[in-house]
């Protein structure tokens, strides 16, 4: 080491303290989309997306054909409504595995993080919301001498 350092003030000042925090930077595709896998049970869901009149395709379908439960389709507008984006997107989405539940939220976590690549600013507003974070919630697995996960066979003392 060079230049020893002798107090807090002198680390301040030192050139390994002025490094800047990682830089998010715009992912791309060749055809000019962004892509992310969102995931949430056992569902998995690879979302694209691209500037234009916001239409959303999932699985060759349209979104209301799709889910046809507003419900399901409020949960994948979250993230256009608290970024301010709703209808200036196109999304293309091959969904697979789980329920519709976990396939809408699966579809909500790729499609959050599909927006931080095309637009890093984004990336706080998403984060504070949750919707990068992956649920990593999983149903248990059944354990041998029980009926299901945790539910034992009816007790009988005779």
């Amino acid at each position: 080491m060079a230049a020893s350092l002798q107090s807090l003030s002198d680390l301040k000042e030192s050139p390994a303290a002025q490094s800047e925090a990682p830089r998010h930077v715009q992912k791309l595709d060749k055809q000019g989309r962004a892509y992310a896998t969102g995931k949430r049970k056992d569902a998995v869901a690879r979302v694209w997306i691209k500037p234009g009149k916001g239409t959303i395709t999932v699985n060759g379908r349209a979104l209301e054909v799709y889910f046809a439960r507003p419900v399901l389709r409020m949960i994948l507008q979250q993230p256009f409504g608290i970024a301010s984006r709703v209808g200036q997107y196109d999304v293309t989405v091959d969904v697979a595995g789980g329920g519709l539940s976990g396939q809408a939220g699966a579809v909500r976590h790729g499609l959050s993080k599909a927006l931080t690549y095309y637009e890093p600013e984004l990336r706080s507003v998403l984060k504070k919301a949750g919707f990068l974070t992956r649920d990593s919630r999983v149903v248990e697995r059944k354990k041998y001498g029980r009926k299901k996960a945790r539910r034992s066979f009816q007790f009988s003392k005779r």
